[in-house]
């Protein structure tokens, strides 16, 4: 019992201390309603058996796909891509990259109003150069992270039950 308690507390303290070291700042809060999904889209869905999609890039249990026949969006703002990737078939991100400060506040009432608002308490959100916000469900996690100095972020909807989501396949924090 006492291992388990050190352990998790040498984990507190390693990620306390990365997030001083880098700067990077992370609120996160729980998903008011897990949609268990993206936009309507639940997790898991198959996209090659819809019109809507394209697919750009094939890794073999990795597919990655577009929107055909609207410009990328996410509520009322346009961003710069809307990527959709599957695992073995089934949908287990979207990647929205975006640029701008005002599309960065546009996005961020957006994502508050759907999952729930941040947490303003004094110390939660520090300034830094590079902002991360999160909002966790039982299905989904939401990430966004924004680069201050280059007015850029990149948000990641991401499933947290399909077991064919494997970190090492795919970054997590590339832009």
């Amino acid at each position: 019992m006492r291992t388990y308690q050190a352990e998790q507390l040498t984990r507190f303290f390693a990620l306390l201390f990365c997030l001083l070291v880098s700067g990077t700042p992370a609120a996160g809060v729980p998903i008011v309603n897990d949609p268990s999904g993206f936009e309507g889209l639940p997790w898991g869905t198959i996209l090659s058996e819809t019109e809507q999609f394209m697919k750009i890039e094939d890794s073999g249990r990795i597919q990655t796909y577009e929107l055909k026949h609207r410009p990328p969006m996410l509520g009322t703002t346009v961003v710069d891509s809307l990527r959709f990737t599957t695992f073995e078939n089934k949908l287990g991100r979207v990647t929205v990259r975006y640029s701008g400060k005002e599309g960065h506040e546009d996005i961020m009432r957006y994502l508050q109003s759907k999952y729930g608002p941040l947490d303003r308490t004094p110390g939660q959100i520090a300034v830094g150069s590079v902002k991360v916000y999160a909002w966790h469900g039982f299905h989904t996690e939401v990430t966004l992270r924004f680069e201050n100095r280059l007015d850029r972020g990149i948000i990641f909807f991401e499933s947290r039950t399909l077991p064919e989501k494997l970190a090492d396949e795919t970054s997590a924090t590339a832009f």
